[in-house]
């Protein structure tokens, strides 16, 4: 097992299957606050179903299609990062994060998708990295921003939501852009 320091208090880690107990935790202290912005598919509600969403993702890093990372800070699962997809062979894949709420604004998820990001591009060789939002969660849109991704469009109403129909935002980086950005050491907060 490995653990990436982000900072003093944060580190990435691999949030495998193994770990439901402590996702499902997390979790608990964060549905109401991702709710909105997430698949519910990602919310499970039980340990069964904490465990399959974590299986998904760790089916989606054995066959090189996607994977899951959390962030602990100070020992406690409080968000985290991940491929959404990744396909290699078209040089593509769309980046993901959440965080419960007494985690947000403490500039935790921002250096987390950067070594994602920066290692899909860097190792990997992925040509265009996608990030997509709900239009109307205005911390992705300036995340994304912030990461130096830029709006590629909007695809109207795409999918059912708790209140209707949703729009999504898709935003970008291309690999040049991403290697020919200033490397940054802290970020703002999220």
């Amino acid at each position: 097992m490995f653990a990436l320091p982000l900072s003093e208090e944060v580190e990435l880690r691999p949030l495998d299957p193994w770990r439901a107990e402590e996702f499902l935790d997390h979790l608990d202290r964060a549905r109401e606050h991702i709710l909105p912005w997430v698949s519910p598919a990602f919310v499970a509600t039980d340990l069964p179903s904490a465990r399959a969403v974590l299986q998904r993702y760790a089916d989606r890093w054995a066959s090189d299609t996607g994977g899951i990372w959390g962030l602990w800070r100070r020992g406690v699962l409080v968000g985290g990062v991940m491929f959404v997809s990744f396909d290699v062979t078209r040089g593509v894949c769309e980046v993901g994060c959440w965080v419960e709420p007494e985690a947000q604004g403490r500039g935790l998820v921002a250096p987390a998708v950067r070594r994602i990001v920066d290692w899909a591009v860097r190792e990997r060789g992925i040509s265009r990295v996608e990030w997509r939002t709900n239009a109307d969660n205005i911390r992705s849109k300036a995340l994304a921003h912030r990461l130096g991704l830029r709006l590629d469009g909007t695809l109207r109403q795409v999918s059912p939501g708790p209140h209707g129909r949703i729009d999504l935002e898709v935003w970008s980086v291309l690999a040049d852009e991403w290697l020919a950005a200033p490397r940054t050491v802290t970020d703002d907060s999220e």
